[in-house]
């Protein structure tokens, strides 16, 4: 049986602000609580003014608070800007309130020069992030590892659980870091869907080393997915999500997601053309069943029960509407 996750952005859309988007994502996250989602995911995103989703820590601490039972994590902590420790005790302290419940997602996305900037100008000597992940799942575990330079520090609150620790990547130098660290490893199918990324799977599955954090290896496969009670509709959405993506990657991107109205009264450029079918190789569209047996395949082919939806499509009422077919369609507990 697969389990279903969703990672949202909290996409400021034409016309709103981001406040509300913060609070769409809040209904977003209680609705997948009551339809069986198992996990709910919140990004990291510096300077893409079309996204509210900047802080995880602090968002997530909401939703956990906001909901009951769904696991909330990050899609992930961009641990090359920050403190191991620190990172360790904002999510100890995460766990500590809402135990059994938190995942740490952590990740190593390039950002803006500026953002880099901004980010670690007050910082001295840097250590690798190889260095950066192995500290950060021993304060993670409080574990006393030989010969490490900060064996005596204890990461707080000491609690009983612990969160689970996800790295996030898209090929073969993250899944080695996966497996050596023994943490679980989340594929972003939606950047690169390619056979690179099953190759990554399989070294990180073959070289895996169990740790105090996961005895055994566990993948989780990332998607795009528009899903929309047609696939009229569904394609509809998919023309904003396509503008959404070309904007992103522009010089000048607006500080919205644009609708469907501003999609289709804008049209394409030849390049852009081009550019938009590349983009529909990351994406799945359609119905609620299209959509469910894509989702099946992409499971079959990476050998995993663990898929997560991104639902980045224009509209509050339109993405909760999507994973609520989608959750009838895969028969979620509601």
């Amino acid at each position: 049986m697969l389990t279903l996750n969703i990672l949202d952005y909290s996409p400021i859309d034409e016309g709103t602000n981001a406040r509300q988007a913060l609070l769409q994502t809040t209904e977003l996250a209680r609705y997948a609580d009551k339809l069986g989602y198992h996990r709910f995911w919140v990004a990291e995103h510096h300077n893409v003014l079309s996204v509210a989703g900047s802080s995880p820590e602090m968002l997530m601490m909401h939703l956990a608070t906001a909901t009951k039972s769904i696991r909330i994590g990050s899609g992930g902590v961009m641990l090359p800007h920050y403190s191991p420790y620190k990172v360790a005790e904002n999510f100890r302290m995460l766990e500590a309130l809402h135990p059994n419940r938190i995942d740490l997602g952590i990740g190593r996305s390039p950002s803006y020069q500026i953002v880099n900037l901004a980010l670690n100008e007050t910082k001295g000597k840097r250590v690798s992030y190889e260095q950066q992940i192995q500290d950060l799942a021993k304060f993670l575990s409080n574990h006393t590892f030989e010969n490490h330079r900060f064996n005596s520090l204890v990461a707080t609150p000491v609690i009983e659980t612990t969160p689970e620790m996800w790295m996030l990547g898209t090929g073969k130098d993250s899944a080695k870091m996966a497996a050596e660290n023994g943490t679980a490893y989340a594929f972003a199918h939606f950047a690169k869907p390619s056979k690179a990324g099953l190759d990554a799977i399989a070294h990180y599955r073959k070289d895996f080393r169990p740790s105090l954090l996961l005895k055994r290896p566990k993948v989780m496969i990332a998607v795009f997915a528009i899903i929309a009670e047609t696939t009229e509709k569904a394609m509809e959405l998919a023309q904003a999500f396509d503008l959404w993506l070309l904007f992103v990657e522009s010089a000048t991107p607006p500080p919205y997601y644009p609708s469907i109205q501003t999609a289709k009264n804008r049209g394409f450029s030849f390049v852009e053309k081009e550019k938009v079918l590349q983009n529909r190789k990351r994406m799945i569209i359609g119905n609620a069943e299209q959509v469910k047996e894509e989702i099946k395949q992409i499971a079959e082919l990476y050998q995993t029960n663990e898929i997560t939806i991104i639902p980045n499509f224009y509209g509050a009422d339109n993405r909760i509407e999507g994973i609520s077919l989608l959750a009838q369609a895969f028969g979620l507990h509601q």
